[in-house]
C-alpha cells in the first residue's frame, strides 16, 4: 500500500537540497525509533518519496512556495505504516532542512493493476550497489542496457522477496523472468544535451557517511505480476528504506488515484 501525507509548510519559501533523501530517511528513523518497537524500528520493506510541492530551484536547492507538502511512503505492511503514521502524528512540527512542516492528513493511493510488463517512471534514484564508509565500490557506472544491469536488478529483487517469508522457494523460482529495459531514446536525449541520468548521492548509515551511484530514467520491467507488485511497494534494488529505488507507473496522474484514508490522527 501507498500512502500520501500531507503537510502545511509553515515557512513558506524556505528550501531544502536537491537530493534530500537522506534527510527523510534520518526523519523516518527517529519516528520509528519514538515508537519503541524494535521489530517496526528494524523494518526495511518500504520505501518513501522526495518532497513534492511547488517548488523553485535555486542556488540553496529547492525553493518550496506551496501551502502544503507531500511525501508518499509505501510497504506491503499495513502495521507498518499505521505505526509509523501513529508516531509522526504526535508531533506538532518537524524539520527537514530549513522546512518546518506540520502533519495535517494522510491519504492513500489506490492500487495499480500489474501485468508481465509495465512501464515505470523513478521517483527516485535506483541504486545497485550497496556500499559501507570509505568503498567506492558502489559509485561504480554500469550502463543501462546491458545485462549485468538487468542481473543486479534481478538478484537483488529476488534476495529481498525472499527476505520477506512470504514466498517459496517454488515462488521465487517461478520469477526467474526479470528484465528491465530503459527508455533508450530518453537516455539518448539526456547524453545529448549533455544532462545526466546517473549521479552520486550521500547516504548515512549510524552517522557515517558513503556515496552510491542512483539511475534515473524511465524504463519497461517484464517480470511475473508478483514482482512487480513487490518492486511497486518495496522499491527497486538497494538501500530503498533510505529513499531508493520508488517507482510509479508511466503516464500516470497518482493525484487521480487518491481514497479515503481509514487511520486516526489522535
Amino acid at each position: 500500500m501507498r500512502v500520501r501525507i500531507v503537510f502545511v509548510l509553515k515557512n513558506r519559501g524556505s528550501y531544502v537540497p536537491f537530493h534530500h533523501q537522506f534527510m527523510l530517511a534520518q526523519m523516518i528513523k527517529g519516528i520509528l525509533m519514538k515508537g519503541e518497537v524494535k521489530e517496526m524500528i528494524d523494518y526495511s520493506f518500504f520505501n518513501f518519496s522526495g518532497l513534492k510541492g511547488q517548488t523553485k530551484v535555486s542556488r540553496k536547492g529547492l525553493l518550496f512556495y506551496s501551502s502544503r507538502v507531500t511525501l508518499v511512503i509505501s510497504s506491503p505492511n499495513k502495521q507498518f505504516i499505521d505505526y509509523f503514521l501513529s508516531n509522526l502524528f504526535k508531533f506538532e512540527q518537524i524539520e527537514i532542512g530549513a522546512l518546518f512542516l506540520k502533519p495535517e492528513s494522510v491519504e492513500l493511493e489506490e492500487s495499480v493493476s500489474f501485468d508481465d510488463s509495465i512501464k515505470f517512471i523513478c521517483i527516485s534514484p535506483l541504486v545497485l550497489l550497496n556500499s559501507s564508509f570509505n568503498d567506492s565500490t558502489a559509485k561504480r557506472f554500469i550502463q543501462p542496457e546491458t545485462d549485468s544491469f538487468s542481473d543486479l536488478l534481478y538478484d537483488s529483487t529476488i534476495q529481498r522477496m525472499e527476505e520477506t517469508g512470504s514466498f517459496s522457494e517454488a515462488d521465487l523460482k517461478s520469477f526467474y523472468k526479470f528484465q528491465l529495459v530503459p527508455d533508450k531514446g530518453y537516455i539518448a536525449r539526456l547524453t545529448a544535451a549533455q544532462k545526466k541520468f546517473a549521479r552520486i548521492y550521500p547516504v548515512f548509515d549510524q552517522d557515517a557517511k558513503y556515496e552510491v551511484r542512483g539511475y534515473t530514467f524511465p524504463s519497461t520491467l517484464y517480470a511475473a505480476p508478483e514482482a512487480q507488485e513487490f518492486v511497486f511497494h518495496c522499491g527497486l534494488v538497494q538501500i530503498t528504506h533510505k529513499g531508493f529505488g520508488m517507482l510509479d507507473v508511466a503516464n500516470s496522474n497518482p493525484s487521480t488515484r487518491v481514497l479515503n484514508y481509514d487511520f486516526s490522527y489522535a
